[in-house]
């Protein structure tokens, strides 16, 4: 099988219809909020996320986005989980946000113990502001440091250097965040496994409680997808790759930290992400904003990739939604079978019994039996869960 480390899909999230969305939903299985600020003052030369750099638009795309939240209605139940992603949502003023979120608790039911997280660019936060957001009611930091290395960051085309990183992460426990994420990238051209692994240590000993780590993934489209097209760099094949993933897994682990999906780890339950865990679960979620999709448990829709065509629809009263898949029951049992394998937890064997009338081990042996055989997946304890190397494998699962 040919080594392919499996990178954690966009998690970005627009009309959860109430019947569909949570009739008899548990508290475990309510629904996730994501807002998609899609602004950034220049945008990095690996990133695909949709993103403008004409910053003047934040009040116009603000107002916009309070009419989206209006028009998809207070019917969804409670959202206890909230994420700001971008784009760079720290380039909103404090003052932007304390519009923000007060709106959302006017418009939607936002349980008072909801996990809030916004990203941020350590370029944009100091101690003030940072202790104004905490102020706001966000709980939760996710640092986009990518990584320490002032050479990487430059290559990859990052705003911020690497003292700017470890300030903003000083900062954010300054200010209260107890919750602290980073993110940090693997597989970039020039950088060695033992390099990564220092920046690994580093991190470490800082005792940030939750790291994502991702490879780099170059799209065509990107400035630095197309310079590799060129042939002005390499990047490290799919072995190289395996073996990265391999070390970043066996290292934090060791260190105490859990490797509980694909590219995340937490010193802990109680630093787990619940948002993310949403759509790994296959729980619904509601996004706002440009590019921003949503899930209400058997329907997939996605708002226009466009700020001005997203802008103008709402201001002429209409949902700014681009495309909708109603998807299949095989569908959803494959969707719910490839998420279960980004993750250490899998498939509670029983769940998938009694949601789809369907014995998975029966009804996907000749698919499940060489992975089984070969100690990529395992069962214990009623669950079909990936080892280490299935993780890392588990994108290939879905070509076979």
């Amino acid at each position: 099988m040919q080594k392919r480390v499996l990178r954690s899909p966009p998690v970005q999230a627009g009309k959860i219809k109430e019947g569909n969305a949570h009739r008899g939903r548990t508290e475990e299985q309510r629904p996730g909020l994501y807002l998609h600020i899609p602004f950034c003052t220049a945008k990095c030369r690996y990133c695909n996320f949709f993103s403008v750099t004409k910053v003047s638009e934040i009040p116009r795309f603000l107002k916009a986005l309070f009419k989206e939240a209006l028009l998809q209605g207070g019917g969804i139940g409670s959202f206890d989980t909230l994420y700001i992603g971008g784009g760079t949502p720290s380039l909103l003023a404090p003052f932007q946000l304390s519009e923000l979120f007060s709106h959302l608790r006017k418009t939607y039911d936002i349980c008072e113990d909801a996990e809030v997280t916004m990203e941020v660019n350590p370029a944009d936060v100091g101690l003030p502001v940072l202790a104004q957001m905490r102020a706001l009611g966000i709980n939760r930091l996710n640092i986009g440091v990518q990584s320490f290395d002032d050479t990487l960051l430059a290559f990859l085309g990052r705003r911020h250097d690497g003292n700017q990183a470890i300030q903003s992460i000083m900062a954010a426990r300054q200010a209260g965040f107890d919750h602290v994420g980073i993110d940090l990238i693997y597989g970039i051209p020039g950088q060695t496994r033992q390099a990564w692994k220092k920046a690994l240590e580093y991190a470490a000993s800082l005792n940030i409680p939750h790291l994502s780590c991702y490879q780099l993934t170059l799209e065509q489209d990107t400035p630095l997808g197309k310079s590799c097209a060129q042939g002005l760099f390499k990047i490290p094949d799919d072995d190289e790759l395996f073996e990265f993933f391999m070390d970043t897994s066996e290292f934090l682990e060791s260190s105490g930290y859990t490797h509980y999906e694909v590219s995340n780890f937490a010193l802990g339950e109680s630093f787990v992400s619940r948002h993310n865990s949403k759509y790994w679960r296959h729980i619904p979620y509601l996004g706002l904003g440009p590019a921003a999709h949503s899930f209400d448990g058997c329907k997939r829709w996605e708002n226009v990739r466009s700020l001005e065509c997203y802008l103008q629809r709402l201001e002429r009263g209409e949902l700014p939604v681009e495309s909708c898949e109603e998807l299949t029951n095989e569908e959803l049992q494959l969707e719910t079978l490839f998420l279960g394998f980004r993750t250490k937890a899998g498939i509670d064997l029983g769940a998938f019994s009694e949601r789809f009338g369907v014995d998975l081990r029966a009804s996907k042996k000749d698919f499940l039996k060489p992975l089984l055989s070969a100690g990529h997946l395992r069962i214990a304890d009623g669950r079909l869960q990936p080892t280490r190397t299935g993780m890392a494998l588990a994108d290939a699962f879905a070509l076979l």
